[in-house]
């Protein structure tokens, strides 16, 4: 049996298999005086995550000839992220089992989300979850064989489950080296530049992937560039994590919602993130949900000459409310406007938010108990909400300081910052609050299948989610619609007879990127990165000032007219990828941002994880010291939960429009005998 050290380096410290074999190209174009690698398969992904290898998997499962293309392999959200017990959500496979129907119904609670979604990735989280533990994932199980389960964010029914703090990065692991033992050929460092399309209206759909590749830099090809011919693509490279200041993204995530936007693609719920507490870029991004949190810390700010402020005490009654709010935030974790009033456990986020406006650092210290609030009897386990006090009981975790309670619920929680040289033990940790995650993105159908024939959008790359979503939803989401974006191109596959190449979309980017190329009218790329994250953190983030909304929407406007007018400066060729890379996160945030303005001018109110203030809004957070009306917010009407806001770029503008979201009629009342043929007959996947 291994020991107690054994089992924290295997869950803390996953390493990956070698990189994959990379293909040959099948031969060269000549293409604006450039020699260009040209490569060839029915099925390209896009990305390397654990959402794109499940399709690749899969794909190969059914001999379907499929090729991985990824800009930077083994880095992004899947491998890179996590939290404290980084939850995987799925149907209950303990007790008395689930209900597909009642799981759907809690991934939709949020509204905006489409119920069919909702039921396939109720229904396919069996097949997700099995196929990832045949493939060597190991989650927790009880003797009996049931996984362990436990209750996270948005989750009444405990669906969650996990393998530790880096439960993404052991499904990237299992999956790499899947896809390795089937021979998946895996391209690293490659850029997407542009979607390749053939056709027009409705005959219009994907060919291909134009991206450029600093390892593939030639003399006759100075920018690395490399032409993909695919007869299905799969998006699957995340979410835009740079389009954000305050992120606790890895570094250098863009995702692929600028290059779809660009291909004219469809998107849906842009309005939709998540927002919460964590440590930021400037030292590890990491997720400070669950047992960090259940473990009740102190929390406290210091200005600049390091005085120290209990700030909380400020905004809650009672010592005992105080500490019991600490403790939500684990299962709470994502802000969400609605518990900003009653007290409630987003009233953490909002003040840390004002502390760090005020320019003061906000941290958490495992080595002292919450401390008391003026008036109120001091911090004590006997004073704890009836909620709070049963779980830690339950948990044999009653213990007297926050970093013993941390370390009997969670140990890898502990051992995962000290390898990162900070021990939990001995200091405080800062934080703040970051975006986290966007639930809206490529709109797809139940199979993955975006609004461009041939073009899938998988994972944090598709709006597959609502307004709000169970925590750990989103692995399961990406694992189902790997398998079902699969299945739908093994069925679609047919031999497709050689055509040309769509030559004048290939030679517009050849000729954007030589006029950019040490082009002195240029803007300069960072500064086009401070301008995008400032205005997103600033005027869209989770506290959003309605007011502010349509001045930086056409902000955006008016940076991607000068783009479109001046270019971006680059000047020497390797960097040729990250100008295209911002070039597509400035079209994302006016999408986002003409999604907003559309919401805010249409009478929407606070849904989900952004509060949207107005000076004479009706509701107000309130504190012990009164409410505070700088940060007045519209509440959520019924109806808003009965909306999508769908995006669509056409030419240089943005064509914004609502839709109900789908039914799931036909999911239940289904027979055997009389659904038996569709499916023998491949008719499932063309309804």
């Amino acid at each position: 049996m291994p020991d107690t050290q054994a089992l924290l380096d295997a869950l803390t410290d996953v390493d990956m298999p070698p990189p994959p074999a990379s293909p040959m190209p099948h031969g060269t174009v000549d293409i604006g005086g450039m020699r260009i690698p040209r490569y060839r398969s029915t099925a390209l992904v896009l990305g390397s995550g654990a959402a794109g290898l499940r399709a690749a998997v899969e794909l190969a499962r059914r001999k379907v000839d499929v090729m991985v293309t990824t800009q930077t392999l083994y880095w992004g959200t899947s491998a890179c992220s996590g939290s404290d017990k980084q939850t995987l959500h799925t149907a209950s496979t303990h007790g008395h089992g689930d209900s597909f129907l009642k799981m759907a119904g809690a991934l939709s609670a949020g509204g905006a989300m489409d119920a069919d979604t909702a039921y396939v990735e109720a229904v396919g989280s069996i097949e997700a979850m099995a196929g990832l533990q045949y493939i060597g994932l190991p989650l927790p199980q009880d003797r009996f064989g049931a996984v362990l389960r436990y209750q996270t964010d948005h989750d009444e029914a405990g669906r969650a489950t996990s393998c530790g703090p880096r439960t993404s990065r052991l499904m990237v692991k299992v999956l790499a080296e899947e896809a390795i033992r089937l021979g998946v050929p895996t391209v690293n460092r490659a850029t997407a530049v542009r979607i390749l399309t053939r056709g027009e209206g409705a005959e219009r759909r994907c060919c291909g992937l134009l991206a450029v590749n600093a390892d593939k830099r030639a003399q006759d090809n100075p920018f690395g560039l490399e032409l993909y011919e695919c007869d299905s693509l799969v998006l699957a490279a995340g979410g835009p994590g740079e389009l954000f200041r305050d992120s606790v993204y890895p570094v250098h995530c863009f995702g692929s919602l600028g290059l779809a936007l660009e291909a004219g693609v469809d998107t849906v719920n842009l309005t939709e993130h998540q927002f919460g507490i964590g440590t930021g870029r400037d030292g590890f991004p990491w997720n400070l949900s669950g047992t960090y949190m259940q473990a009740m810390p102190y929390i406290y700010s210091e200005d600049a000459q390091g005085k120290e402020y209990n700030f909380l005490a400020d905004y809650y009654r009672s010592t005992q409310e105080l500490a019991s709010n600490i403790f939500r935030k684990g299962y709470q974790w994502p802000f969400h406007a609605s518990r900003m009033t009653g007290f409630g456990s987003s009233l953490i986020d909002l003040a840390v938010f004002i502390e760090t406006r005020r320019g003061r650092t906000v941290y958490m210290d495992f080595n002292r108990n919450p401390a008391a609030v003026p008036g109120s009897e001091p911090f004590s386990l006997e004073r704890l909400d009836d909620d709070v006090a049963a779980y830690l009981r339950n948990n044999d975790a009653a213990l007297a300081q926050p970093i013993d309670r941390l370390k009997r619920m969670n140990p890898l929680s502990i051992e995962l910052y000290l390898r990162l040289k900070h021990d939990l033990r001995a200091a405080p940790l800062p934080f703040k609050v970051n975006h986290q995650h966007m639930n809206g993105g490529v709109a797809v159908d139940i199979w993955g299948h975006s609004s461009l024939r041939g073009c899938y959008a998988i994972g944090e790359a598709a709006g597959t989610h609502g307004v709000t979503r169970p925590g750990g939803a989103a692995l399961n989401a990406g694992q189902v619609f790997g398998i079902r974006c699969a299945a739908h191109i093994h069925a679609q596959a047919r031999p497709q007879a050689e055509s040309d190449l769509p030559m004048a979309q290939i030679e517009t980017e050849i000729d954007w990127l030589a006029r950019n190329l040490g082009n002195a009218d240029g803007l300069a790329i960072a500064d086009i990165r401070t301008e995008v994250q400032a205005r997103m953190s600033d005027k869209a983030g989770f506290i959003c000032q309605t007011r502010e909304v349509p001045d930086a929407c056409a902000r955006a406007e008016a940076l991607n007219r000068a783009i479109a007018e001046c270019g971006i400066r680059f000047d020497q060729a390797p960097q040729a990828a990250n100008a295209v890379l911002w070039r597509q996160m400035a079209v994302a945030s006016e999408a986002i941002l003409h999604a907003l303005r559309h919401y805010i001018v249409h009478g929407g109110g606070s849904r989900g994880a952004r509060a949207l203030c107005a000076p004479n809004a009706p509701h107000a957070p309130e504190t012990r010291q009164g409410p505070l009306d700088a940060f007045r917010f519209i509440a959520e009407r019924p109806q808003d939960r009965a909306v999508q806001i769908h995006v669509r770029r056409v030419g240089s503008r943005f064509d914004t429009s609502e839709r109900p979201p789908r039914t799931a009629d036909g999911t239940t009342g289904v027979y055997f005998e009389k659904n038996w043929m569709p499916f023998l007959k491949g008719d499932i996947y063309r309804t």
